[in-house]
């Protein structure tokens, strides 16, 4: 198909925000071609896009929103985060989900998907997040039981995961608990830091109101009116699996999030996650959600990256 062109000006002219537009050295400019696979040339306010029918009109818009964003600095989340946003959402769809969080006034889904999964966890006492790096799993999942936690639907929140890297040996390493599984749960940490202070998350630890545990320290335990998340899901043995879910008590909700093409375990031993979809597909009050590459929400080569590794893995089958 021959490519064609399509002409977006702004008038009046904002230089300023054009400049905040174009970005240094037309940084946004270059990251909008590449997202679009397009050409975008510049005059003054002028911009000429040549692409794809369906390509240009997609970075035209890209250029709208981002020109109308440029009242304030825009960073490269900002950019990257609503290329996203552009490309994946259609139009006409809703992704609003309210969520009560102490350091946001709200927080948006980015993909349709995002959208499933944030409801899906407010509807269901347990939720499986399935997915490839990128794609938000355990981050929405932090957000679902900061949200529960600050509306007082659950009085605690307990992270875990298997520490499979140290064959869930961690007598070894030095300190208390927590800091021996510390940098397994780092991504836990990093989101809960991030939705409601430091500070805040420091006395929840020092009440017991958020605890961290590694999986294998779950064995034998109920826990009520809790919001649990078990993360890298796809490093549990089915026994495990099977552990961790009988845990849930009372007024409790689970979410389980992993990777099933990044699973590490020792050759020979299948993987919980994968077991789990397969037995517990048909249970009413369980929800899956299955994210695709186009759900990554990080840097646009991530969702590159995705693609490339299941194309070379499709042809090696």
């Amino acid at each position: 198909m021959k490519p064609q062109t399509q002409e977006v000006q702004f008038t009046p002219v904002d230089n300023s925000r054009l400049a905040m537009l174009c970005g240094s050295l037309d940084e946004n400019l270059r990251q909008i071609e590449t997202a679009f696979d397009v050409s975008i040339a510049r005059r003054a306010e002028r911009f000429t896009v040549t692409g794809e029918p369906g390509n240009i009109g997609l970075a035209s818009a890209a250029l709208r929103r981002f020109y109308d964003l440029a009242a304030r600095d825009l960073s490269v989340e900002d950019i990257q985060l609503g290329l996203v946003e552009i490309a994946r959402i259609p139009p006409g769809t809703s992704v609003e989900v309210a969520l009560k969080l102490p350091r946001r006034s709200e927080l948006s889904a980015r993909t349709p998907r995002q959208a499933q999964y944030l409801k899906q966890m407010q509807a269901h006492d347990i939720t499986f997040g399935v997915g490839p790096a990128g794609t938000g799993k355990t981050f929405l999942a932090v957000a679902a039981a900061v949200d529960a936690f600050e509306r007082d639907a659950v009085k605690r929140i307990v992270l875990t995961r298997p520490a499979v890297e140290a064959g869930e040996k961690l007598g070894f390493l030095p300190g208390d608990l927590a800091q021996k599984v510390d940098p397994y749960l780092r991504p836990l940490y990093d989101a809960l830091y991030d939705l409601m202070g430091y500070d805040k998350v420091s006395r929840l630890f020092e009440r017991g109101a958020i605890e961290v545990a590694p999986l294998a320290f779950m064995r034998g335990r109920t826990l009520n009116h809790a919001f649990v998340i078990l993360d890298e899901a796809q490093n549990t043995t089915p026994e495990q699996m099977k552990m961790f879910l009988t845990r849930i008590g009372f007024g409790s909700r689970a979410v389980v999030t992993g990777d099933v093409t990044q699973i590490d375990l020792p050759r020979g031993h299948s993987s919980g996650l994968v077991d789990a979809r397969n037995v517990l597909s048909d249970v009413r009050g369980i929800a899956f959600t299955v994210f695709q590459s186009e759900d990554v929400v990080r840097h646009p080569l991530v969702q590159a990256i995705v693609d490339a590794y299941e194309r070379h893995g499709s042809k090696k089958k």
